[in-house]
């Protein structure tokens, strides 16, 4: 027999650690060797309320042996609690489940066309979109995304995607055309760098969605659940979207998304005209259940926000005191970027080397994702994690001088 790493009989579409994890608890995951990591990553921002939290486990144990999957010819009453709940704590008025957050974010772009359509706009099919942005590897959405390293190789670019820089609000306003239909925007880009977008720049886009009937998207695929201090991020800018997808966070680690919409967004949406199999199945939608009572809890947002304001303070002591190799701390709530001075993969890796992980992004930024459920305590305890980091890179750099 060769050996299994030789032989892999995974598409080797990812470059991974040398390492692999049995088990975790919160913030912590202890690998095959027995080693314990301090998780910052979350699964890149999915496991929201932290490994085998007990609640969690307790809800798949009690629905796995009742009822996995039924499809959705029929009634779904865990999901109409469920759509229900995320209805009461947001804008929307109607929710869609998917499996993935690029599902939802096609769900959004059919949804956002249909209205239109319905409307007595067919020719508004366009989706405006920013330079820099993230919404999934469908072939639709790397058109969405409009970053040529996801679009080489693919064949021909989706039709209907227009890329624009998040500049002004004039460059929106010039870029709309007449078979513009809709808006959509990371309000804070994860993977092109944990880029907060302004919030008046939102405001902007809502005025002008308004005045141009065109739908306003919004990606909170990482954004979402209580990640930045808020349930979900558009309530930072005092607006709100038409449309708004949300993943990752949702299932705190099980597959599931959700795509949120007011009911005039939403009202070209009828039967038949779109499906999924998989889609808010009963376990999915018992464990997004679970993770709302969490998350939704007294008091539990709130925490998460005054958690994130210590560690950005904690991170802005760090950069000043390794300001060759930190250069900006940004972000809001738990969703935190450090835009490092050296190669963002070997940061990472000089965190591993401190048993702590992060997760590399765009612009030069690695991300620092820690569960929600995660204390004062280790957010200490990933600051000085990172120092050692940070002076391991710096005693590299200082051989590579000399």
């Amino acid at each position: 027999m060769h050996s299994a790493q030789a032989t892999s009989a995974i598409v080797p579409t990812y470059a991974r650690a040398n390492i692999a994890f049995e088990r975790g608890e919160g913030c912590w995951l202890v690998s095959t060797t027995g080693e314990r990591y301090l998780d910052f990553g979350a699964g890149i921002a999915v496991t929201s309320v932290g490994h085998a939290h007990p609640h969690l486990v307790e809800t798949l144990v009690s629905q796995g042996s009742k009822l996995w999957h039924v499809s959705n010819l029929y009634q779904n009453p865990e999901g109409e609690r469920f759509a229900r709940r995320l209805v009461d704590a947001t804008f929307a008025d109607l929710v869609f489940f998917a499996n993935s957050g690029a599902e939802a974010n096609e769900a959004a772009i059919k949804m956002a066309r249909r209205r239109q359509s319905i409307g007595g706009h067919a020719e508004r099919y366009r989706v405006l979109t920013f330079e820099g942005a993230f919404h999934g590897r469908t072939l639709a959405m790397i058109a969405a995304g409009g970053q040529a390293k996801y679009l080489d190789g693919f064949g021909p670019k989706v039709d209907g995607f227009d890329q624009i820089p998040i500049t002004d609000l004039a460059a929106v306003e010039a870029a709309i055309g007449p078979e513009t239909a809709a808006i959509l925007i990371e309000p804070i880009q994860g993977e092109g760098g944990v880029r907060v977008i302004p919030p008046s720049f939102l405001r902007g886009l809502r005025e002008i969605c308004d005045r141009r009937e065109l739908l306003l998207i919004f990606d909170e695929v990482q954004t979402g659940v209580g990640r930045t201090g808020r349930f979900y991020a558009y309530e930072h800018c005092g607006i709100h979207p038409d449309i708004l997808t949300s993943a990752k966070g949702i299932g705190a680690g099980f597959p599931m998304s959700a795509c949120l919409a007011t009911a005039d967004a939403a009202r070209g949406l009828t039967v038949g005209v779109h499906g999924t199999t998989f889609g808010g199945n009963p376990l999915a939608m018992a464990i997004g259940n679970a993770t709302l009572d969490v998350i939704l809890a007294p008091g539990f947002i709130e925490h998460v926000a005054k958690l994130g304001l210590y560690l950005r303070q904690r991170l802005a002591e760090l950069k000043d005191r390794h300001g060759s190799v930190i250069e900006e701390v940004r972000g809001e709530g738990l969703m935190v970027g450090l835009k490092v001075k050296v190669p963002p993969a070997s940061f990472a890796e000089a965190c591993l080397g401190q048993k702590f992980l992060v997760i590399p992004a765009g612009d030069n930024v690695v991300r620092l994702l820690p569960p929600l459920v995660v204390t004062e305590e280790e957010l200490a305890e990933g600051v000085r994690r990172l120092d050692a980091a940070c002076a391991a890179v710096e005693e590299r750099l200082l051989v590579a001088i000399n």
